[in-house]
C-alpha cells in the first residue's frame, strides 16, 4: 500500500511538520551563511539584541533574548574574546555588567544580517514576492507574532 502525502492522516501533511521542516531548513541556511563570517546563531542573535538595547546589563540581554544566564556568559565570553562586545560595570549599578557593542561588532552584525537576509530570501525562493508578503503574513498569525 502506498502512502499518500497529502492525506491528513500523513504526518508530512500536518501543519506543524512542515512547519518544522521548513524552520530546520531556514535555520540550516542562516548558520551556514553565519558560519562564513565566523559568526554562530546565538552570537547573531545577542549582537542584534545589543544593537537594539545600546549598552544593556548583561542580565537583562539575557532575558531579552530568552537564554539561560550560563549561556549568555559563554556567549559573551566568545564575543569579547573576538573583540566584538566589551563589558564595563553598569554604571546604575557597578555589581553588574553593561555590555555594548564595539566597532568591530557593529561592523560583524552588519556583515551577518546580509548573510542572514540572503539565507532568507533563498529558503523563500521559491515563492513568488506576492507569495512572500502574503505567507510571511500567515506566520505571523499562526505565531502569534502581530
Amino acid at each position: 500500500m502506498t502512502e499518500n502525502p497529502q492525506a491528513p492522516s500523513s504526518i508530512r501533511g500536518l501543519p506543524s511538520w512542515l512547519l518544522g521542516r521548513a524552520a530546520a531548513r531556514g535555520r540550516a541556511l542562516v548558520a551556514d551563511a553565519l558560519a562564513r563570517h565566523d559568526t554562530k546563531m546565538w552570537h547573531h542573535v545577542v549582537l542584534s539584541a545589543l544593537a537594539d538595547l545600546g549598552p544593556v546589563a548583561q542580565a537583562e540581554l539575557g532575558r531579552a533574548v530568552a537564554l539561560d544566564p550560563k549561556d549568555v556568559v559563554g556567549v559573551l565570553n566568545d564575543l569579547q574574546a573576538a573583540g566584538l562586545v566589551v563589558r564595563t560595570p553598569d554604571p546604575a549599578d557597578r555589581r553588574k555588567n553593561a555590555v555594548r557593542l564595539t566597532a568591530a561588532g557593529e561592523q560583524r552584525l552588519g556583515e551577518c544580517t546580509v548573510a542572514g537576509q540572503e539565507a532568507n530570501d533563498r529558503l523563500l525562493e521559491p515563492l513568488s514576492a506576492d507569495e512572500r508578503v502574503q505567507f510571511l503574513d500567515m506566520l505571523r498569525r499562526v505565531s502569534g507574532v502581530a
